[in-house]
């Protein structure tokens, strides 16, 4: 019987374009110590009554209009990751799991261990770390076996930016595009995280502008801008900001622009909606005369190898 397994695990998912399912998930989400760190006695009766009674109906809208026939794209591209990876891992057993929605990460080591798997590899699907997603995902495993004696062999993946596969993926698909479509300038959107984090220790920031001199260093000589998105909450976040970029880089004489998002392994809302709907309208709006926007891995069997290598390493 096979004793080793991998475990992808994502951000996650609300289980549907709704308003109640949409609560449920950010309840979650945004309860999370890595994500806000405030004192929950502060930070619950501010996400309790300012924000759940209004925030889920918004955010319910714009899952509407990404959502597919086989449900979140989020999740849909994770399944067949999981598919194609155990393709090529016909000696481990692959199974995904979810942060803040199902299958919760408990539930996906409930199953494995029940059935006696001792070997686990746990792969984050960040590619850069950060606190508030890796360091998360660490922390939750690290509590499903606190206090038990379900002690089991764990490899933990930290990060896989610097994999040679996961830069010339980028720089290769960006090369070939630019053939197609010429452009004056690449913009590199990364999510954003508070300036504070950053300062308490978090090397997300660093990670990201490594990916991007990586990725441009196989890309060449091309104009390139590197931002952060995604911003929540007052506190002050990394800057430059990619919607106020967005919004700039007209006026600039970039006029024509590819967007790149290499923090994200499959698309979301984040990038369906924020990047590819909502500030592709800033641009536009601002003088911007093309928006090109490369997706990220998705459903591509390049990712499922990349995947096998970090497990077979």
């Amino acid at each position: 019987m096979r004793n080793k397994a991998v475990v992808l695990i994502n951000l996650g998912t609300p289980k549907a374009p709704t308003t109640a399912s949409v609560k449920e998930y950010l309840n979650v989400f945004l309860s999370d110590r890595r994500i806000i760190k405030m004192s929950p006695l502060l930070w619950q009766p501010i996400l309790q009554t300012m924000i759940l009674p209004h925030r889920p109906q918004r955010s319910a809208k714009l899952y509407q209009k990404i959502w597919r026939k086989d449900g979140s794209p989020l999740l849909t591209y994770a399944k067949r990751q999981q598919e194609l990876l155990q393709e090529r891992l016909p000696d481990f057993r692959v199974e995904i799991a979810m942060s803040y929605s199902e299958p919760r990460i408990s539930q996906t080591f409930d199953k494995l261990l029940a059935a006696g798997y001792r070997d686990i590899t746990i792969i984050p699907l960040y590619p850069q770390y950060s606190g508030t997603t890796v360091g998360s995902v660490y922390d939750e495993v690290q509590n499903y076996f606190l206090h038990t004696d379900k002690i089991v062999d764990l490899r933990f993946i930290h990060s896989f930016y610097q994999e040679e596969d996961y830069i010339n993926y980028y720089a290769d698909k960006i090369k070939a595009k630019l053939q197609q479509t010429p452009v004056d300038a690449l913009l590199f959107s990364y999510h954003g995280v508070p300036v504070s984090y950053v300062k308490d220790g978090d090397p997300y920031p660093k990670e990201c502008y490594d990916t991007t001199q990586r990725i441009m260093e196989k890309v060449g000589d091309v104009k390139y801008f590197q931002t952060f998105q995604s911003k929540f909450g007052p506190s002050e976040w990394l800057k430059p900001a990619t919607d106020a970029t967005l919004k700039g880089l007209p006026h600039r004489g970039y006029r024509k622009v590819m967007v790149i998002a290499p923090g994200f392994v499959a698309d979301c809302l984040e990038t369906l909606q924020e990047l590819e709907v909502e500030n592709k309208g800033y641009f536009m709006s601002h003088g911007g005369e093309e928006f090109v926007y490369l997706p990220p891995f998705n459903d591509d069997p390049k990712f499922a190898d990349l995947l096998a290598k970090l497990v077979q390493e």
